[in-house]
């Protein structure tokens, strides 16, 4: 863990990490938002800024068993890779209800496209 990098760099990875976190708990309320993705990024920026707060995200209830997990097998167990998967689908299904201007389901499509081929591209057991 290397915090011995300039104080402006450490600052910006934590208010990095402190957005990441703010957009995993808005994710964890809608579904056309993924959660733990943002709470992975959260710990990478807490690792270079904040070893406190890395160490709350690892030691949280619900969330923390997962980052450990993935932080030591890099495993994105099935069931979460189905959730998320539905939570997507229901998400963008609920967006195009919505009728947005044209451009947002294909910038939201590409994103939780590229984000699902990556999940499943992930092993799920060690």
């Amino acid at each position: 863990m290397s915090l011995g990098q300039h104080p402006a760099v450490r600052w910006l990875y934590l208010l990095s990490g402190v957005l990441m976190v703010g957009l995993g708990a808005i994710g964890a309320l809608l579904p056309v938002m993924p959660t733990t993705i943002f709470l992975i990024l959260a710990l990478a920026c807490f690792s270079k800024s904040s070893p406190r707060l890395e160490q709350r995200l690892l030691d949280h209830p619900r969330f923390g068993p997962g980052l450990r997990r993935w932080r030591e097998q890099r495993i994105v167990p099935v069931r979460a890779k189905c959730f998320a998967a539905l939570g997507m689908g229901g998400g963008f299904v609920a967006l195009l209800l919505a009728r947005p201007p044209h451009w947002v389901p294909w910038l939201v499509a590409a994103i939780e496209l590229s984000v699902l081929l990556y999940l499943l591209s992930r092993p799920s057991k060690p």
